[in-house]
């Protein structure tokens, strides 16, 4: 495996290893807030309550910590400018077997909730079996995406992969994840170009080919919506048209927070209440004619969905 220092310069490495990130090569894992609630203190994630799969069992990563081709205004990862791109990958076996390792030593101190949690839920902590490709910089820049996500497969994970969708060519040629998400933050060009902030050109052509490309996909598909006060929360019938574009199964329609390196760019008043992404959601569905399924208050979140009755994914492990 290569050196992390090998592909950033030492202050940005120090400023994620501060923000709890445990790096490696060109990757890195984080423990997410709910996979930590979920050990203590018996909390879920809005993912299981939705999809089913386990919040201690999620393995939230990247294979791209420090690269994206977008600097949208309301990302909360604490990088500040564009780093060059690497030219050498890790391979995705090595990059997973790291993964599980860093994540078990960022959950080495929960052993001494041993007995509040039992022996068997501390074990399943330390062998996750959902990968959430995501964390920060977008997963599809990462030039081997497809044989890591074939690997997580192999090893009886669930994965979600979530993307900008600026990469219509691999997303048509990637093994599938379990559930594939595009982020969708804006209805109009003019509006993805202020929200999104890409840093290469064609971006809302290549993300409308993505919306249409998914529609074909056979696997289950969601687009997330980050609802961010006075700035998106409006144009809900261009919204629509965008989704239909995509047919599918699910729209997360969720609450911006005011968390990270974000504060540096929007203002807590930025930020929806539950009652207020609600309403959006409502508002958008009007055109669109899906079935309002659920919604987590916690996480200021609500989920359309094209069925009435979804099914939610199992646990393979």
């Amino acid at each position: 495996m290569h050196s992390i220092e090998q592909y950033l310069p030492k202050e940005t490495i120090e400023m994620l290893a501060r923000q709890h990130y445990k790096l490696f090569g060109h990757s890195a894992v984080k423990l997410c807030h709910w996979t930590k609630a979920s050990i203590y203190k018996g909390e879920v994630c809005y993912k299981q309550k939705f999809y089913g799969i386990q919040s201690h069992r999620c393995l939230q990563m990247t294979p791209a910590v420090s690269w994206c081709d977008q600097n949208c205004r309301f990302c909360w990862r604490p990088l500040t400018k564009y780093e060059p791109f690497p030219k050498e990958f890790d391979d995705p076996a090595e990059i997973i077997d790291e993964a599980i390792k860093q994540q078990r030593i960022l959950l080495s101190g929960y052993g001494e909730f041993r007995e509040k949690i039992g022996e068997k839920k501390l074990w399943e902590a330390n062998n996750p079996n959902n990968a959430a490709i995501s964390l920060a910089g977008e997963p599809t820049l990462y030039p081997k995406i497809s044989g890591l996500i074939e690997e997580f497969n192999n090893r009886k994970f669930s994965t979600f992969l979530v993307s900008n969708g600026l990469h219509p060519k691999t997303l048509a040629e990637i093994h599938l994840p379990t559930q594939l998400y595009l982020s969708l933050e804006a209805p109009i060009k003019e509006m993805h170009k202020k929200i999104n902030a890409p840093l290469v050109k064609g971006t809302w052509r290549k993300l409308n080919e993505s919306l249409e490309l998914m529609a074909s996909l056979k696997t289950r598909r969601a687009i997330r919506i980050t609802a961010i006060k006075n700035i998106n929360m409006n144009h809900e019938k261009e919204f629509a048209e965008l989704i239909e574009k995509a047919e599918p199964d699910f729209v997360e329609v969720k609450s911006y927070m005011f968390i990270g390196y974000s504060r540096k760019r929007l203002k807590i008043e930025n930020m929806p209440l539950h009652k207020e992404v609600k309403n959006f959601a409502e508002k958008i569905n009007e055109y669109l004619g899906y079935y309002l399924t659920d919604e987590s208050k916690p996480s200021r979140v609500v989920l359309l969905s094209k069925k009435k009755n979804p099914s939610k994914i199992t646990a393979k492990v």
